[in-house]
């Protein structure tokens, strides 16, 4: 478990968007657990069989050979046996453990939308597939478990098989008075030693199978690709940084397809300037902003910060440059407080009530049971738009060089995303800031507009000089304020 918490931060984020948060949720709980239980099943077992297995055959050996060959005949036998079910059952535990994985995705899939399948009442096709899938895992499950259930009662007839061999081989070389009687005895004991670590050893087998299963799902996502280590390249603080951007004929295409998003994009903010980058859904906009993050590595080009390209800098000081208000807001569970300030340290209580005081918060927190203390969970409902505005605040209290808005304003009624409007143009002030929007209405103040489609800016300018060019971007400004 540790090891899988410290890989997920080593991971890219193109690795999760390819896998199902349920099935790498369920890595980390269900094939985890599943590894440590068959791990305390079996190997204790396993040491102590070893260990009598061995020691009876050393015993076996130095009474008789004649009898030692008759009881290991009739072992290999039962040994023989077991690796074919083995070969057999592997492949179904492996399936149960997938099939384990898949149901997990749906389920957190299903709970994370449940507004949406009642909405449209898919509640009978989202049952269907919730069978479909746990018949799958029953199926794969009980043909796991029959094979290796036979495991015990088959070493149990080969034990009892061994015993009977003994006694013919024994009987008969007494007759011929070749042992005595006293050999026979001690070599039925011997051989009951022998023979009962094999049931043992049928039974780990048997755990380590599940654990064999669980392992190899999560040894795949240990061993999954990680970002380049970059501990050896300089790190370059947040002061000082002047917080002039350029993008020079970058170009980049997501893992596993091959039409490029980016194609060409070349761009130069100035340290201070408000640049606004517009265009229509799948132009290229939140892409464009991931690439600057370094949330993604670029297949082309340069993205330079204050002359210095971010491939040159750590990632983590890449992300120190800036503040970044998504659309999709995230809070944790814990104090009203503790998700403002989250990785800072020092702030003040009178820092966390400004922020607050300018996104029109204060007064909503304040009328909270515990006000800035009170726990945010299932029992506190907060609205979008006054998650919103807590992210907004959080972006103000981090106070870094640089700032991204990525639709910041979405989820708020227009009385408070005039608040907010003014609250971020404070925040602005002095910062390079970088602003997705929809509503052009929030962005005629901005220094630059750069127009997007298809991958490439197709216009370039401010909101008066696009307007008066006539063009893409004079169509989409018009068609929001058409009758």
């Amino acid at each position: 478990r540790a090891d899988i918490s410290a890989k997920i931060n080593r991971l890219p984020m193109s690795y999760f968007n390819t896998v199902p948060t349920g099935d790498i949720l369920s890595r980390i709980t269900n094939d985890v657990d599943t590894l440590g239980q068959s791990l305390n099943q079996s190997v204790g077992t396993l040491l102590s069989a070893v260990v009598l297995f061995f020691g009876s055959l050393f015993m076996m050996i130095t009474t008789n050979g004649w009898m030692t060959l008759a009881a290991v005949g009739a072992s290999l036998l039962g040994f023989a046996l077991m690796m074919g079910i083995m070969g057999r059952s592997q492949k179904y535990f492996v399936r149960q453990q997938s099939a384990l994985g898949a149901l997990s995705g749906h389920i957190e899939e299903s709970y994370t939308g449940h507004s949406v399948i009642a909405a449209y009442n898919a509640e009978d096709r989202v049952r269907a597939e919730f069978d479909r899938m746990n018949g799958e895992l029953v199926s794969a499950g009980f043909r796991a478990q029959c094979l290796s259930g036979l495991m015990m009662p088959i070493m149990m007839f080969i034990g009892n098989f061994g015993y009977v061999a003994v006694c013919v081989v024994g009987g008969a070389l007494a007759l011929d008075g070749q042992i005595g009687f006293g050999v026979i005895v001690a070599f039925m004991l011997y051989v009951r030693y022998f023979t009962q670590p094999l049931s043992q050893i049928a039974q780990g087998v048997q755990a380590l199978q599940s654990a064999g299963a669980a392992g190899t799902r999560v040894f795949e996502f240990l061993e999954a690709r990680e970002m380049a280590d970059e501990s050896a390249k300089p790190a370059r603080r947040a002061q000082g940084v002047r917080g002039e951007v350029e993008f020079d004929h970058v170009r980049f295409t997501y893992a596993g397809s091959d039409k490029p998003v980016i194609k060409d994009f070349s761009a130069h903010a100035l340290p201070g300037q408000k640049v606004a980058i517009v265009g229509p859904t799948g132009a290229g906009k939140t892409t464009m902003v991931n690439l600057l993050m370094r949330f993604f590595e670029i297949d082309g080009g340069q993205i330079r910060i204050d002359g210095v390209p971010t491939s040159e800098m750590r990632r983590e000081d890449v992300h120190a440059l800036f503040c970044m208000v998504l659309q999709d807001t995230w809070l944790f569970e814990g104090t009203v407080r503790e998700n403002l300030v989250y990785c800072d340290e020092g702030v003040t209580d009178e820092e966390v009530q400004r922020a607050c005081r300018a996104v029109g918060l204060d007064h909503f927190i304040r009328s909270l049971p515990h006000g800035y203390d009170t726990v945010l969970n299932d029992q506190v409902n907060l609205s979008q738009g006054q998650k919103q505005q807590m992210t907004i605040a959080r972006a103000m209290i981090a106070d870094k060089p640089m700032l991204i808005l990525d639709e910041a304003t979405s989820n708020v009624d227009t009385r408070t995303e005039l608040k907010i409007q003014q609250a971020m143009d404070e925040l602005m002030r002095g910062r390079t800031s970088f602003v997705i929007a929809h509503r052009l209405s929030t962005i005629k103040n901005a220094d630059l507009i750069l127009v997007m489609k298809e991958g490439d800016i197709i216009e370039s300018g401010t909101h008066d000089e696009l307007l008066a060019a006539g063009g893409f971007y004079a169509d989409l400004y018009n068609s929001q304020f058409a009758e």
